[in-house]
């Protein structure tokens, strides 16, 4: 099973964001330059047929620009909003410690081995030599 990264950490997302953001400042700045130079130029009488026929188009231009980068912001939006439906891996669940219970549960010691192919003189555990003459002299 492959897992996803997180939305946050997915770079693919933070792109659209980025380029959404930067097409709505792009068209944002096209329009309100165009519509600035001809409302300027319109208003002191000295607009051309370039500035005025032209000047539209532009200004078309920076509010496709704007809408389109609306749409990307929405996308991404969509997209943040359909990645918290997906299943998460499960988390195992571990119990509180009832620390009003009396009872303790003790954990059985290990036991060594039994030797059940092995003779008795092979299973005896090795003595420590050190250890004996220290017994015997007591």
């Amino acid at each position: 099973m492959s897992t996803r990264p997180r939305l946050i950490r997915s770079i693919p997302f933070w792109g659209l964001v980025v380029v959404s953001l930067a097409t709505i400042a792009g068209g944002w700045y096209i329009t309100t330059d165009k519509l600035g130079s001809m409302t300027t130029t319109l208003t002191d009488g000295s607009a051309t047929g370039v500035d005025v026929y032209v000047g539209q188009s532009i200004a078309q231009l920076g509010s496709i620009l704007i809408g389109a980068g609306v749409i990307g912001v929405l996308l991404a939006l969509g997209v943040a909003a359909l990645s918290t439906l997906r299943p998460h891996p499960a988390v195992e669940v571990v119990e509180p410690i009832d620390w009003t219970s009396e009872s303790e549960t003790v954990a059985e010691e290990p036991q060594a081995p039994k030797a059940t192919d092995a003779t008795p003189a092979e299973a005896a555990e090795p003595v420590d030599a050190e250890a004996e003459a220290s017994v015997a002299a007591r």
